[in-house]
């Protein structure tokens, strides 16, 4: 499979860019060295780029069923006092 990748990195044909191989550059404006200004350059790509499978860590964790707990009542509280501050 092909497909074209633009960049502003100048990278010759055989180079990996984005996980593909190069096989063709296309010079889309040129780079200007007096005026610091880099090129873009146009490459026609083969192969699929490399996917990273979902880490065990980044799946969502199961949510609490609703009527898995409770809230306090004054009584459990115990005395403890809950203090409400002013907004700043």
């Amino acid at each position: 499979m092909t497909r074209t990748v633009r960049s502003r990195s100048n990278f010759e044909v055989g180079q990996q860019v984005e996980g593909c191989t190069i096989m063709e550059k296309r010079v889309v404006i040129p780079p200007h060295l007096r005026e610091h200004r880099l090129g873009v350059y146009d490459y026609l790509v083969e192969g699929l780029p490399i996917t990273a499978k979902p880490r065990e860590s980044q799946r969502p964790s199961p949510a609490p069923e609703p009527a898995s707990f409770t809230r306090s009542t004054p009584d459990e509280m115990k005395g403890r006092l809950i203090r409400r501050l002013p907004a700043r």
